[in-house]
């Protein structure tokens, strides 16, 4: 619950858009490719998005499916601009709506994050020993947290804050890769 919520707000904000839906993880590439698509929104989502970004284009309002009420999100230009380019795995964010909470963030430790990527990965049990080696990888090298919120913009605030440690985290590991590689040379 909030994930597409969440992923359309971070967009609005200047997040690059890969996918509402799920990462496309490319084993060989080490990294995520878009999948990119009009993100969904759904039911009370739509209204929460128009006022968390009053001139948000949407595209229809879809009633009665088996979901609700839908509309769509377009990707912004830089994310389809980008749509070739892969993304690196930084950081492994769990988010959940919940009515009424106070937000929460909350380290998970990588058993944790690990099940969790198994079990949400559609393609993972077809996959065998790659997938578990893929996930394992991801794991290892992202920290995991669990973001609960209500409010979307504090989950956003709190998103932020935490990014400086990602990206530096994310700074000695290509610099570490590039030592590696050098060496190998």
């Amino acid at each position: 619950s909030g994930k597409s919520t969440l992923t359309c707000a971070l967009s609005l904000r200047g997040w690059r858009l890969l996918s509402d839906e799920f990462g496309a993880y490319s084993p060989a590439a080490h990294g995520f490719l878009p999948v990119l698509k009009p993100a969904a929104l759904k039911n009370e989502s739509i209204e929460v998005i128009r006022r968390f970004e009053p001139e948000v284009v949407l595209g229809p309002e879809f009633p009665e499916t088996r979901k609700g009420t839908v509309a769509h999100l377009p990707p912004s230009r830089d994310a389809v601009a980008r749509v070739h380019e892969k993304a690196l795995p930084g950081a492994i964010v769990l988010p959940r709506w919940e009515k009424g909470s106070a937000t929460r963030w909350e380290s998970v430790p990588q058993s944790e994050a690990f099940a969790a990527l198994a079990f949400n990965a559609f393609n993972y049990n077809l996959m065998g020993e790659l997938g578990f080696r893929s996930a394992v990888s991801i794991v290892r090298q992202c920290p995991a947290w669990r973001l609960t919120y209500s409010d979307l913009d504090d989950a956003l605030a709190t998103l932020s804050g935490a990014w400086p440690e990602v990206v530096g985290r994310n700074a000695e590991r290509r610099q570490a890769a590039a030592l590696d590689a050098a060496e190998d040379l």
